[in-house]
């Protein structure tokens, strides 16, 4: 998988970070018309202390839910985080005010979808740059969330609340090394075709793109 990510960074001209403990943070969204389910992944890569590249897979979505892709917060419709990497997007803050996670600082793209249909549409033609609180976060505060529903209205968004809380710690040394600064990449899948996503099962999709 690390040689995967790497590729697929490369390939896209984004910058890759190598630096003991810094985090490349890379969400990888399954292009399906399946709606409502965690189908997506939010990844690590890091290199240790001694150079070697270390990578986690996690369930997750990077697509709102059925509830708010039909009752949009926005009148111009739901916000679809566009592909692409987003320098310094996040920092450690409080998600909502509520609890600890990667809440969005600086802008990013979204792709409104404005037909309420409750199924993500990436084609829209609707795009928009701004501060949207597209928050990286968990679901439900324990155990694993089957369904999206209000839990995304365009955040990426973790299915398990251990995963996350593991990515919360990877993500705390980041800071105490580096600064509480982060990039986000969002990926369309992968260059060989693969897609390390997940089913509302949580088991891996295998099937080519």
């Amino acid at each position: 998988m690390e040689t995967v990510l790497q590729q697929a960074l490369a390939q896209q001209g984004y910058r890759v970070v190598t630096r003991p403990f810094e985090l490349n943070i890379i969400g990888i969204r399954h292009n399906t018309a399946i709606p409502n389910v965690f189908k997506d992944s939010i990844n690590v890569l890091f290199t240790d202390s001694s150079g070697k590249a270390t990578a986690y897979s996690w369930v997750a979505t990077t697509d709102p839910g059925t509830y708010w892709l039909k009752n949009p917060m926005n009148a111009q419709g739901a916000a679809i985080l566009k592909p692409g990497q987003y320098i310094g997007s996040h920092a450690l803050g409080m998600h909502r005010g509520k609890y600890l996670a990667l809440v969005q600082v600086r802008p990013v793209t979204v792709i409104r979808d404005f037909n309420r249909d409750g199924k993500p549409d990436y084609e829209t033609g609707k795009q928009e740059t701004g501060l949207f609180g597209i928050n990286i976060h968990r679901a439900l505060a324990t155990g694993t969330t089957k369904t999206i529903d209000s839990y995304s209205a365009g955040c990426q968004v973790f299915s398990n609340a251990d995963d996350f809380s593991l990515f919360l710690q990877l993500a705390e040394r980041h800071k105490s090394m580096y600064g509480n600064s982060f990039t986000y990449t969002l990926l369309a899948g992968l260059p060989d075709g693969s897609l390390p996503a997940f089913d509302n099962m949580g088991k891996v999709i295998s099937k080519k793109n």
